[in-house]
């Protein structure tokens, strides 16, 4: 370091030796000029401050001294620079005093402002570094510099050097340090007229951050800019930034703001806001320095402005640890509530905060803190006048009774020992507006969970607010009442199960559900007790309580008739619930005697549904409680019994009522009452009620009619069943009342009457029907024919009822015709439809049968309905209703034999296997019926293995209800057989699920057998239905081919057979249960169908088989794992299945059961995975492609997964690979099918992603199949496109570039990138041959391209180790990249050449640059192929090229030349490329273009002489006289060239001689004088040819050779030949018609006679003036004039004038040039002047002419200069030759009419001139 090594120098010296030198610097810097001072000053003052080192006082002030001479030179000089550098040096000096450091830190804060804007910019971050250790002062200082140079700097953008300069603050103090300072700086405003401290900022850290110096305006907001800027570019994390950010998103200066803003979101967005040191930087800015902290008052930081506040909340409410950051988080919150000039916006935050901290705040904490923040916060709404209107406020409120809710959840002991946050919310609830109901609603349930544990007193006080609240108009406090009462009290709560029957009947429907649910604890209501015997209160309790809130309902009957006390639905939830708690009561009792108590409630009970049952109810209310008083009359028989004898006339008055269920319960209730009555009473009560249903039918209405017929029945059965008896008379008078209504009566009138006479049969035979006419007769006899039409209607409950009346009749019936009767009537519903009517039918049968569960009482006493509905038809589960079999009473058994055999011969020989699917349906339906009801009857024991036959058969019915039904009635056999029973019957349901059953019972069929459902197989040809064997039959006969019966057939077999798997299925479930280790054998065959079933497109069969395999299976992914094989033999194989539905099964079922499997789970099934797959995507049916899709997508995640080395071991990864890497590329890629295609390749693409090193083996073969596909899987119309371009106009390169732009962006593409990662040498040697292959025989654009590609990124990756094969490659690729004959493939193949060039060894390049450089002789498609090959070869191998330079540049330059702009244009890109400098290459390497360009001239190619011409024209261009060492070669080219034949181009040959003798002149003429004269008369000969474009180029030749040359010679030569010409020129326009036009004269000069355009003429006759002899000029006088009177004639163009014009000019020079010579001799020639009056007054009349005809500005001041040279000219002479014409009246008249200024400008000039001349 330079201070180092001054002030080592100086410890060296002596005080006085140092003394000295700075006296000498003294005198230096005084006698130094201004200008010099700074470089004086840069080397002296570093020198003098470490001078300071010195302790000798002399010394000190001698330095003192010159530092004040310094300032006060510099002071006032600011761009005198100070040396920075140096003096940062010397403060940063390990070695400087402290002395030394505080004089050179103020003089480097002086440099910094002095210096140059790129250097305080290079050095600003270096004084960062270490700043940490530098004193507190200068760190101020220092940190002011760098800031005041970034706000200079950087404040519209940081360069990148620059940013990794700032980002190198490694150190982290150094990068605290510097990051506080910036904070502080943008927390930084300006203070306001009164003064203060900013926000944020103590008065300490102001003074630090200004200094001495003012912030304000401009300066300020680009310090802050600068700032925010290079803080973006260090790339800090961001918890270091956030603050720094925040606040500059609430800067006051909008550039600032919006920089912030744009910061915080791209740079800070994924902060980490729980970082403790970033939480406490946070809360200070909030919240300032608090009294807490006893700081001194200059320390002290003012809390942050509103704008900062509000920012600094956004995060607050996402940082758990702000949550936890007490005190400081309560100052922030009462901050926000209470803190001066707080705002409602921050109150909203500050509550939105304090959610947030209840929420997340540590339990401990909120202990301390929740009381005080609950205080306040209901202090702020106390302070809240009635409802807000504006927004803040209603949100401010909203997350205020958030935070209540949360701190009741939280801290719920604050709350538990008083009501009023109880009574304060309930209210809120009812006053506040609709839009905070449902945030209060929402703390009002969290609070119930505060109360849950509260003393007795304070539950009490909640009973009333809540009984209060659930009566509220606000529909929020009754919900939230009801759901207090729910969840805060027991289930043997009895005010609370008030407020929810109270509820029951509410508008809301969620009310009202919750109000259900706590009354019936559903699984969402309450869950406090599990217990089931305690889930109810006492019934004497709950009925005390209700009555003891109402009392009205014990009120006299006559009040309780009125009206209601409460709404109907009220009255049907209380009742059910006392009913419930009742019926509870009385099976806890178990025993017949019960208490006074109970039976005091129980009347109590039954006043209350009396007073239910008043006429103001609804029905259901009616229904409900005449059935609960039913309901206690089954436990309380004898109570209820009293209590109705008591009301029968009431009872007898509901008979009539509208509702069927009361009318029935109250013919039960008049039954009961009956038995209470004397026997008078009750024969008096059965006439009267036979009486009044004998009336006329038109005199009843149906409602009375129907009650009493009910009546009759109960009260009659109950006459009989009561002991002693009544008399059977009256018995027979009811009997025969009955069978007169069933015989006259319709079905419904005529079932009830039934009815009746069925509850009077389940009491006793039913007597004989005794007449006049006979002894007595039996009722069924009688009814008989009534009965079967009855039986035959359409009125489904009517002929239920008949069927179930059967039943009852014939239970005690011992007649066997009495029986017979039934049984045929019965027999007769075996074709229903309706399965009500089979239920009933099979419940009146077990009746038949005997031994059925039921008694006379359960259906006289009870609300009993039908065996049906309690089994829930037949559905039961099995071993609760084997408990009431084991119980039932057997009957009577000999008077049943007939009948039971009857039945059994019935049901076993025509229905069970009956060709009608309804006559099998009711039979499985009686069958299951008899077993269901009379299961442990012998008889039924005895049959079981037929039953199990019969149900086996049954299965795969066509019916769902046969199958289901016959699958439960074989759980049941399962139940009651034995044990070699139970096996057999596990081995026929494996067998049938398995496909292996043996052959059912043959069933006949007849034509009208239904073999497939109606609309199966669709419709006939004529349109009729297609379902009997007899259509079937008659659809192949008209199709004409009778054998196709077999085949329709063996479609419904296969139905058969799933349909029988499905009924299987549904008793099997049912089996496994209880089977347990029998089934264990059968798993290895049923898994694997199991699995397939669950997938069916039948989603019955799927809900069957999953049935089965949740009974079966107690592990499902144990089972799966250990038949895996199985399982995966089973579904492969069905793929290939030939229906559908198994194809579709096992494709869904693979998906699945594949999913997360390990290679060695699925290794060896891998590739039939795949197979499968791809088949069934291309199945025929939709539903199996879709299925094939899945498992398309479920094989290729699986293959991805173990193919990959990071999720799977390598060797693993490999194999896997090795499967299926062959299979895709084979098989998958190249299929016709689509989406098989698309799948393989996204698959073969992820493959590549993710498998690495284990792809290398496979390598060559994905390469090269990706390459194909680049064309193969194209879209074939962009190949349509191309070949039809040219017809359309697109360019074909552009189509190309197109194609290939698309193909390097397919799927294909990418995996081939991914596969150049992986190449390593092994892989190379297998690879590129076949990459050889592709470029011989790759056809297709993209194909051939992607190859070329792939090559040349193979070898830039592999690098070195391709040179053993570069040879092979060049060899391969140079013919391609020649012949192709796409563009863009040419270009493909040459950038490969060029890449593989570069490894190449000297010889192969060399030997590739030559072949290449002899293609630009070639055909076109050759020299195309050359420019390629050496753009490629310039951009990739340049420094083998380089070596080559002498064989390359000739032949780039010269083929720059081509015609063809093509190809030109490509050598001219390429001789770009290779040269720096043009003229330096054209001058390094002459001599081999020269040559080069000799050779091409001599060549019998017309075209490499054209090119050889333009090249030699292009050297003289750049080089000029440089040229004229290799001028002799050319030229004697050029001289031997141009004399014989024209051909096309030769041209360019003339333009190299003129533009070689411009450049080489002097060189030619002084190798030998006589070849300008051997060159000029070459050109004149040229010049005489009759081709115009040569004649052309020979006349601008002869110009350059004459001026190039200046051989005054030249004029007399060449002369008189243009003279000639231009006589010729002027005769031809003169024979032409005159049209008056120029553009018609154009056309006639420019005629296609050879002639030369006169222009061309005229300037070389220009030439020949401007070399020639004053004397050559006068003697050719006349001729000139005449030339330049031609020249100015009316008939040629304006551009001829131009020249014509041009001529003259030319020629007053010269004249003036002699006149000036000859002034200085004193004499002039007289020949001169004569010819001088000539030209004067014979060219200025045409030039007025001109001025005059043409109107182009630019001949008017052409011709106004020359007429005014002409003017000087003559004035030299006038005293000799006086004018003899005045010019000066034209003059005029032109200047008046003259437009160019410049042109009137001159005019005045000629006239003025030619005044003075006269």
């Amino acid at each position: 370091m330079e201070g180092s090594s001054s002030s080592s120098s100086l410890t060296s010296k002596s005080d006085g030796e140092v003394e000295e030198m700075l006296d000498r610097m003294l005198t230096r810097l005084a006698l130094c000029d201004d200008p010099k001072l700074e470089a004086l000053v840069s080397k002296l003052l570093p020198l003098t401050i470490s001078s300071l080192s010195s302790k000798s006082p002399a010394v000190r002030n001698k330095v003192l001294e010159i530092l004040s001479h310094v300032n006060k030179r510099v002071k006032h000089h600011h761009e005198i620079g100070l040396p920075l550098l140096e003096l940062w040096k010397l403060y940063t000096d390990p070695a400087a005093s402290p002395m030394v450091r505080n004089f050179a830190i103020v003089y480097v804060e002086m440099a910094f402002e002095r210096a140059p804007a790129k250097e305080r910019e290079d050095i600003a971050p270096k004084t960062l570094e270490n700043v940490s250790k530098f004193p507190q002062q200068h760190q101020e200082i220092i940190l002011r510099i760098a800031i005041k140079v970034i706000g200079e700097c950087h404040a519209r953008q940081i360069s990148d050097d620059v940013a990794v300069k700032y980002s190198t603050l490694i150190a982290s103090q150094d990068k605290e340090i510097f990051l506080d300072f910036c904070l502080h700086m943008l927390l930084y405003q300006p203070p306001p007229q009164g003064g203060g401290t900013p926000p944020g900022l103590s008065v300490f850290q102001v003074n630090r951050i200004t200094g001495k110096q003012e912030l304000k305006g401009d300066m300020l907001t680009k310090r802050k800019l600068g700032i925010l800027n290079v803080i973006g570019a260090m790339d800090l994390p961001g918890e270091s930034v956030y603050p720094l950010y925040i606040a500059a998103s609430v800067d006051s200066q909008e550039p600032v703001a919006k920089r912030g803003e744009e910061l915080l979101k791209k740079k800070a967005s994924v902060t980490n806001l729980d970082d403790p040191k970033l939480i406490k930087r946070l809360f200070l800015l909030f919240n300032g320095t608090t009294a807490t902290e006893h700081a001194a008052p200059e320390h002290s930081v003012a809390p942050g402005n509103i704008a900062l506040k509000m920012k600094l909340m956004s995060g607050f409410c996402r940082s758990i640890a702000a949550a936890n950051s007490f005190p400081a988080t309560l100052q922030c919150i009462f901050g926000c509530m209470y803190g001066s000039g707080t705002t409602l916006r921050l109150k909203q935050m500050g509550m939105e905060f304090t959610v947030w901290v209840f929420k997340h705040g540590k339990i401990d904490q909120l202990k301390l803190m929740g009381p005080v923040i609950l205080n306040a916060i209901l202090k702020m709404l106390d302070g809240f006048t009635g409802s807000e209107a504006d927004a803040l406020s209603r949100e401010t409120k909203t997350f205020s009774f958030q935070a209540i809710g949360l701190i009741a959840q939280r801290l719920p002991q604050l709350f538990r020992e008083k009501t009023e946050m109880a009574v304060r919310l309930f209210n809120a609830l009812k006053l506040e507006t609709q839009s905070l109901r449902s945030t209060i609603q929402e703390a009002i349930v969290s609070l119930a969970a505060a109360y849950k544990d509260s003393p007795e007193n304070i539950l009490k006080d909640l009973e009333v607010l809540l009984l209060e609240n659930s009566l509220a108009e606000q529909s929020e406090a009754r919900f939230c009442a009801l759901r207090w009462a729910t969840s805060l009290y027991n289930s043997q709560h009895c005010p609370s199960l008030y407020i929810c029957m109270l509820s029951a009947a509410d508008p809301k429907l969620d009310i009202r559900e919750l109000a259900l649910e706590g009354l019936f604890l559903k699984e969402e209501g309450r869950s406090i007790v599990s217990n089931h015997d305690h889930k109810y209160p006492k019934f004497t309790e709950m009925l005390e309580y209700i009555l003891k809130q109402q009392p009205k309902l014990l009120d006299s009957s006559e009040m309780r008739s009125q009206k209601l006390l409460f709404p109907s639905q009220v009255y049907v939830v209380m009742i059910k619930f006392l009913v419930k708690c009742f019926e509870l009561q009385m099976e806890e009792n178990n025993t017949q005697a019960v208490g006074t108590e109970f039976l005091y409630s129980a009347q109590r009970m039954c006043l209350l549904l009396e007073h239910a049952l008043a006429f103001e109810g609804s029905a259901e209310l009616h229904a409900c409680a005449s059935k609960a008083l039913v309901s206690v009359g089954s436990y309380l028989p004898e109570m209820v019994e009293v209590y109705c004898s008591q009301k029968v006339v009431w009872l007898r008055r509901l008979l009539s009522h509208t509702d069927l269920s009361t009318r029935e319960s109250a013919s039960r209730l008049l039954g009961m009452a009956s038995c209470a009555l004397s026997d008078t009473e009750s024969c008096s009560l059965l006439s009267e009620l036979i009486a009044s249903v004998s009336q006329p039918p038109q005199k009843l209405r149906f409602e009375a009619h129907h009650g009493g017929l009910c009546a009759v029945g109960y009260v009659s059965a109950h006459c009989l069943y009561r002991i002693p008896a009544v008399s059977e008379a009256v018995i027979q008078k009811s009997v025969k009342c009955l069978v007169d209504v069933v015989n006259v009566e319709t079905a419904p009138l005529a079932s009830v009457a039934m009815e009746a006479l069925g509850h009077i049969g389940i009491c006793g035979p039913l007597p004989l029907l005794v007449n006049d006419s006979s002894p007595g007769t039996q009722v069924l006899e009688v009814l008989q024919e009534k009965l079967s039409k009855l039986l035959s209607g359409d009125d489904i409950k009517s002929v239920q009822k008949i069927a179930l009346s059967l039943g009852h009749i014939c239970s005690k019936e011992i007649s066997s015709s009495h029986l017979k009767i039934a049984l045929d009537l019965l027999f007769s519903l075996s074709r229903s439809k309706a399965e009500e009517i089979l239920f009933a039918a099979g419940e009146a049968f077990s009746f038949l049968w005997g031994g059925v569960p039921v008694t006379a009482d359960m259906i006289l006493k009870t609300n009993y309905t039908s065996l049906s509905t309690d089994s829930n038809f037949l559905m039961r589960e099995v071993k609760s209703l084997s408990k009431e079999l084991s119980d039932a009473k057997t009957g009577d058994e000999d008077s049943r034999v007939t009948t039971r055999e009857t039945i059994s011969g019935k049901l076993f020989d025509t229905l069970l296997y009956s060709s009608r699917k309804d006559e099998r349906c009711a039979g499985t339906v009686w069958m299951l019926s008899l077993i269901m009801y009379c299961g442990q009857h012998p008889s039924i024991q005895l049959m079981l293995p037929k039953i199990q036959e019969a149900f086996s058969h049954l299965l795969g019915d066509q019916n769902e209800l046969t199958q289901e039904l016959a699958s439960q009635g074989m759980s049941i056999v399962y139940e009651l057989g034995d044990s070699s029973m139970k096996q057999s019957l596990v081995d026929a349901l494996v067998n049938t699920l398995t496909g292996t059953s043996k052959r059912k019972r043959a069933i006949k069929l007849d034509e009208e057998t239904e073999v497939f459902q109606e609309g199966t197989i669709g419709e006939s040809p004529s349109g009729g239905k297609i379902s009997t064997y007899k259509e079937l039959c008659n659809l192949a006969n008209e199709m004409g081919q009778p054998d196709l019966i077999y085949k329709f057939m063996d479609l419904a077999n296969h139905q058969a057979s799933l349909n029988s798997k499905r009924g299987a299925a549904f008793g099997f479930s049912k089996i496994a249960k209880q089977a347990g280790d029998a089934l264990r054998p059968h798993l290895r065959l049923l898994i694997p169908r199991l699995i397939r079933y669950q997938y069916d497109p039948d989603k019955n069969v799927q809900d069957a088989m999953a049935h089965i395999w949740k009974a079966l299976i107690q592990d499902p992914k144990k089972a799966v794992d250990e038949h895996l094989n199985h399982i995966f033999d089973d579904l492969l194989v069905q793929c290939g299945s030939r229906l559908w539905r198994s194809r579709e099964a096992s494709c869904l079922a693979l998906a699945d059961i594949i999913q997360g499997r390990k290679f060695d789970q699925v290794g060896e099934h891998l590739k039939r995975l795949w197979i499968a797959a791809f088949r069934a995507m291309d199945d025929i049916k939709e539903t199996v492609r879709n299925a094939g899709d899945k498992l398309c997508r479920s094989v290729t995640s699986l293959t991805i997964r173990i193919c990959d080395i990071t999720l799977t071991e390598i060797s693993d990864a490999r194999q896997a690979m090795g499967i299926v890497l062959p299979f895709l590329l084979s098989e998958g890629i190249m299929s016709k099918v689509s989406s098989v295609r698309k799948a393989s390749i996204a698959v073969v693409m992820k493959l590549a992603k993710g498998a690495g090193v284990a792809l290398r083996p496979h390598l060559s073969d994905l390469v090269c199949c990706m390459l194909e596909s680049l064309s193969s899987l194209e879209d074939q119309g962009l190949n349509y496109v191309e070949l039809h371009a040219a017809n359309i106009g697109i360019e074909t390169e552009k189509l190309e570039n197109l194609r290939i732009s698309i193909s390097k962006g397919s799927p294909m593409w990418e995996t081939l990138d991914l596969c150049i990662n992986i190449v390593d040498t092994e892989s190379l040697e297998q690879l590129i041959p076949r990459l050889s292959q592709l470029v011989r025989g790759g056809v297709g654009l993209n194909t051939r391209v992607g190859v070329a590609s792939f090559i040349s990124l193979l070898v830039q990756k592999v690098g070195t180790e391709i040179k053993p094969f570069t040879g092979m490659l060049l060899r391969l690729l140079f013919p391609v990249a020649k012949e192709e004959k796409s563009s863009a493939a040419k270009r493909a193949f040459s950038s490969a050449c060029g890449v593989v060039l570069k490894y190449s060894s000297p010889s192969q390049a060399q030997s590739l640059i030559e072949e290449t450089a002899a293609l630009h002789s070639g055909d076109r498609s050759s020299q195309i192929a050359c420019a390629s090959l050496f753009k490629s070869f310039s951009s990739t191998a340049s420094d083998i090229m380089s070596g080559h330079q002498s064989a390359i540049v000739p032949v780039i330059f010269l083929s720059r030349f081509e015609d063809d702009k093509q190809i030109s244009s490509l050598f001219e890109e390429v001789w770009k490329d290779i040269t720096s400098g043009e003229r330096v290459t054209l001058q390094l390497f002459l001599q081999e273009i020269v040559n080069h360009v000799c050779e091409s001239i001599t060549s019998s190619s017309w075209g490499s002489k054209k090119k050889a011409g333009k090249a030699i024209s292009k050297l003289t261009e750049v080089l000029g006289d440089s040229l004229s060492p290799q001028h002799n070669k050319l030229l004697q080219c050029l001289i031997s060239e141009l004399p014989g034949r024209l051909w096309e181009g030769k041209d360019a040959l003339l333009d190299a001689l003129g533009a070689l003798s411009v450049s080489c002149h002097e060189a030619i003429t002084k190798e030998d004088p006589k070849t300008p004269t051997v060159i000029l008369n070459l050109i004149c000969s040229a010049c005489k040819k009759k081709v115009k474009k040569y004649r052309e180029s020979a006349f601008s030749c002869l110009e350059k050779v004459i001026i190039a040359f200046g051989d005054p010679e030249f004029f007399i030569a060449v002369f008189p030949m243009l003279y000639e010409m231009c006589n010729t020129a002027s005769v031809k326009t003169n024979t032409q018609v005159q049209s008056g036009s120029d553009a018609v004269k154009t056309e006639s000069e420019n005629g296609e006679d050879g002639q030369v355009p006169l222009e061309k003429i005229i300037e070389c006759v220009k030439s020949c003036i401007q070399v020639a002899t004053v004397d050559d000029i006068v003697s050719r006088k006349a001729d000139l004039i005449h030339v330049l009177l031609i020249s100015l004639s009316p008939g040629f163009l304006w551009n001829v004038k131009m020249s014509g014009i041009s001529c003259v000019g030319k020629l007053c020079s010269r004249f003036q040039s002699l006149w000036n010579d000859s002034m200085d001799d004193g004499l002039l020639p007289s020949d001169a002047t004569k010819f001088a009056h000539e030209l004067f007054h014979s060219l200025v009349p045409k030039l007025l002419e001109c001025i005059n005809t043409v109107k182009i500005a630019q001949v008017h001041v052409a011709a106004s200069q020359c007429m005014l040279e002409l003017v000087e000219v003559y004035s030299k002479v006038s005293s000799l030759h006086p004018v003899e014409v005045d010019f000066k009246g034209e003059i005029n008249s032109l200047i008046e009419l003259e437009k160019s200024e410049e042109a009137k400008s001159l005019l005045r000039k000629s006239r003025d001139a030619l005044a003075n001349l006269s």
